[in-house]
């Protein structure tokens, strides 16, 4: 089949870095194997999803250059996981419980306090339907459990991780629906990947134990007819590979890295090419590099190569790589954001020097003045004086006035040059001069070597 893979957000906030980084490797993911790259945005929770967060998602993934393949949304799948559950229940693998939340707080303290893992007891499943009638007559409408096969283990082999397996009697049954009807996310997700043909799902190592409770609602699934969609291979359910969590430089999950997010990257005029190269070979093998061509990322895209270690995101890494990036972009790619009269041979004169791309205006601005120039004392003054002379325009102009110059003063090394940049542009380092006076142009140059000799 199509490898296909599927990006889930929840429209409650805005993307973060780790975030970022799921939805990018599963595009690699999918752009690998020539398949598709799906956006869900996972909107059953009514209260807390925004429209905004929704547009924003679709905005910061346009930014990022992941293009995707189809959009599915929950909100107008409810149907759907209405069948499924139905399905589920006239197959004796859901069941309504009646426990209130401070119910299920108290019995997991007691089975804690008894050295017992807190596992929900069953104790819904113990109730007689005359019990389950007076609750109802009571009121008090039930949530509703997947109901757990304590048979057999639950095996699979992660794509990272390798072989796993869980015992179902070690976990609790889980809550697929609240007493108001809404969905919490596992059942919706599982009907999702099985209805919109996903192959493979890789997320975070956190989601490893839902990955068993979801192996057995897809086999549960399968087992109902619900649908005759298959996955990879003829199994019920997709391929999952669980990678390593993000953490902070200092090796700490960090609550920083939860607020790091697309605007954050913008704001400090991080390129997208940049935080792609970095974000991709996090927690792999392979080294991070400057890597703006997206297809080199793609082709060299392998679970086989992810560790098990935390994966560290560093930002002087990402100003680092972003510095690089920077370097390689080409006119076209920068010019809307240039300023005015800034044109692609100022763009590359300019560019060896610039940490972002927005470095650029400062550095335009000494080429178009006012300049600000250090004292000189006598003697670089009377050579200044020389200089403005000298100063004879040719395609070869900074190379023809210290030759000559070197020749008249006997100046060499930094003697020659350093005043003469620092009469030029008011620093004592930048571009190469043999690229900027150029950009700066004869009757200009002329005039600054002239109020430096003053």
């Amino acid at each position: 089949m199509t490898t296909t893979t599927r990006f889930a957000p929840s429209p409650t906030g805005r993307l973060h870095v780790g975030n970022i980084r799921t939805a990018l490797h599963n595009w690699l993911l999918a752009r690998k194997h020539g398949g598709r790259f799906l956006l869900r945005i996972d909107d059953t929770d009514a209260e807390r999803s925004r429209e905004e967060y929704v547009d924003a998602i679709r905005a910061d993934l346009v930014w990022l250059g992941l293009d995707i393949d189809g959009e599915e949304r929950q909100s107008a799948r409810l149907a759907l996981y209405d069948e499924a559950f139905e399905k589920l229940k006239a197959s004796g693998r859901v069941y309504p419980a009646y426990e209130t939340a401070q119910e299920l707080d108290l019995k997991r303290k007691i089975q804690l306090g008894r050295g017992l893992p807190p596992i929900y007891d069953r104790g819904a499943l113990m109730l007689s339907e005359a019990e389950r009638s007076t609750k109802e007559a009571q009121g008090i409408a039930p949530h509703w459990r997947f109901k757990l096969d304590h048979d057999e283990p639950i095996t699979w082999v992660d794509g990272i991780r390798g072989q796993q397996k869980f015992d179902p009697a070690q976990l609790s049954d889980p809550v697929i629906r609240r007493a108001d009807g809404s969905w919490l996310y596992m059942l919706p997700s599982a009907v999702d990947d099985i209805d919109m043909g996903v192959t493979d799902v890789l997320r975070g190592e956190d989601h490893v134990s839902n990955t068993a409770v979801q192996i057995q609602m897809f086999t549960a699934l399968h087992a109902a007819q619900f649908s005759a969609k298959a996955t990879s291979g003829g199994d019920p359910f997709p391929r999952f590979a669980h990678e390593a969590l993000l953490v902070g430089s200092e090796g700490k999950l960090s609550k920083r890295l939860g607020s790091l997010g697309c605007d954050a990257f913008r704001e400090r005029d991080i390129e997208p090419q940049a935080l792609v190269a970095l974000l991709a070979r996090l927690g792999t093998s392979l080294p991070v590099e400057p890597i703006a061509e997206r297809s080199a990322l793609v082709a060299s895209f392998d679970l086989s190569v992810f560790g098990r270690a935390p994966a560290r995101f560093d930002d002087d890494e990402l100003a680092r790589v972003n510095t690089a990036i920077v370097h390689q972009l080409p006119y076209a790619a920068v010019s809307d954001r240039l300023p005015d009269g800034m044109d692609e041979v100022a763009w590359l004169a300019i560019r060896p020097n610039l940490q972002v791309v927005g470095d650029a205006g400062a550095w335009w601005a000494i080429v178009t003045g006012p300049i600000t120039r250090p004292a000189f004392d006598d003697e670089d003054k009377a050579f200044l004086a020389q200089a403005a002379q000298a100063l004879t325009w040719s395609d070869t102009v900074w190379k023809d006035l210290t030759n000559a110059l070197k020749e008249s003063t006997g100046r060499k090394g930094k003697a020659l040059f350093l005043p003469l940049r620092q009469a030029l542009t008011g620093m004592e380092h930048g571009p190469d001069m043999a690229s900027l006076l150029p950009l700066i142009g004869e009757e200009e140059a002329r005039k600054r070597l002239q109020l430096a000799a003053s």
